[in-house]
């Protein structure tokens, strides 16, 4: 079918705008053929004529140029002058999940600080830091802890205004509220809440007006005191495309990162989720589930669901046979590794025997590298204390000792955080 002048000239600002931008005054004009092979384009309201000419001339130039054989006039549709925008009717927000609340999320060492700051805002909203700030992977418990946030200041203050809201359904509310000229009711829906729940607002990047609007709800919020709760994939600082005002923002309260869940968190979770649909999982049963996930909790908990409702619809028990037989179809081809293996990889890594991290020599250069290896035979394979000290000649303590030392290390340590993240997707 041949495309018509309009469809090409919408394609040629498309690629020329943020879509926003496109969707909220160029989308809605209406094409229209005139004698002589030029383009007449009605806008719905002199506004829309105005802010097309005002804030896009040089656009309309450069349009001209790329399409001389059609020349184009934007006028305002007939009748449109006299119509009046419609009320604004904000989009039904989203509801508070009531199974996210403080007391189902399970905290571990990945996710216990931001878990604290979360559960200190919610007991002092607008207090104790504002904005939170909270950034981590897809699947980790960022929507968890807003939703928890706001279940407990509704609990525990009702009638407070509390709006939870993902962000892309903010920037969606904006662009209707621009083409519908509702922009003085918009406002007034997000800057009169007392808790604003913005979920995923690295989205913003990138547009321009979004962030211009959201930068004034920003502080008229922050100025009343009324307390923000912000979610994104990355820190402030790695949002490619923030404006650098928005950016500094972010980091007035406070930033707290979620990262992925360690071998016993993965486990807890299993267990608490599995507890609270009664069934009960043997420590074999929770091990296999938890090592086939590497790092998102949302996967961990879609496995979970899918051996639950194996086990009720075969009536089946819940042993390791069964779980292996409800997810070796959607799992990866099982990869066996062995104890040895992971020493052999550690010592070859740092270039030493196998026999000096299986020796005593305690000094710095071999007692690491062999903390190092209790820590991923740990975490990879799940073994016990007493088990990995077997292996090296180690009472179970020194075992929890150096894995703990280990642990603290790689918070405080980026570049031995990546290290061991590289180590252990090796063996995954």
């Amino acid at each position: 079918m041949r495309r018509t002048s309009w469809e090409s000239m919408a394609d040629f600002l498309r690629q020329r705008l943020p879509l926003e931008e496109f969707e909220a005054w160029f989308a809605p004009l209406q094409p229209e053929s005139t004698p002589g092979g030029g383009l007449t384009l009605r806008a719905p309201s002199q506004l829309y004529a105005d802010y097309i000419r005002d804030h896009h001339g040089l656009l309309l130039a450069e349009l001209a140029q790329a399409f001389p054989t059609t020349p184009v006039r934007i006028v305002v549709a007939k009748g449109a002058e006299g119509a009046q925008p419609l009320p604004f009717r904000p989009a039904e927000r989203s509801p508070l999940n009531p199974r996210y609340t403080f007391a189902s999320f399970i905290a571990g060492p990945s996710n216990q600080f931001a878990r604290a700051a979360a559960l200190s805002v919610a007991e002092n909203p607008g207090q104790a830091y504002n904005p939170l700030f909270i950034y981590g992977g897809s699947g980790l418990g960022k929507t968890h802890l807003l939703h928890a946030v706001g279940n407990h200041i509704v609990a525990a203050r009702p009638g407070t205004r509390v709006r939870y809201v993902a962000t892309e359904s903010f920037v969606n509310e904006l662009i209707n509220s621009i083409r519908l000229q509702r922009m003085p009711a918009f406002r007034e829906t997000y800057r009169s809440v007392d808790v604003l729940l913005l979920d995923d607002v690295h989205i913003v990047a990138g547009k321009e007006r979004t962030q211009e609007e959201f930068f004034h709800t920003f502080n008229a919020l922050h100025e009343a005191g009324q307390q923000i709760v912000l979610t994104s994939d990355t820190p402030p600082a790695a949002i490619q495309g923030l404006e650098e005002r928005l950016r500094s923002r972010f980091v007035w309260g406070l930033v707290a990162d979620i990262q992925p869940p360690d071998l016993e968190t993965k486990c807890a979770i299993i267990r608490e989720k599995a507890h609270s649909e009664g069934v009960d999982l043997t420590d074999d049963v929770v091990l296999f589930i938890a090592r086939r996930v590497r790092e998102n909790v949302r996967e961990l908990e879609g496995y979970l669901n899918r051996v639950l409702v194996f086990l009720s619809l075969t009536a089946s028990p819940p042993n390791l046979e069964t779980v292996r037989a409800a997810l070796t179809p959607i799992l990866p081809e099982e990869r066996t590794v062995t104890p040895q293996e992971i020493v052999r990889f550690v010592a070859h890594h740092y270039g030493l025997k196998v026999s000096d991290l299986k020796g005593r020599d305690n000094r710095r250069s071999v007692a690491f590298p062999r903390q190092v290896a209790m820590y991923l035979i740990r975490e990879v394979l799940g073994l016990s204390y007493p088990e990995i000290g077997k292996l090296f000649g180690k009472h179970h303590s020194t075992v929890i000792y150096s894995i703990d030392t280990i642990t603290e290390s790689r918070r405080s340590n980026p570049s031995l955080d990546a290290t061991l993240t590289t180590f252990a997707e090796h063996f995954r």
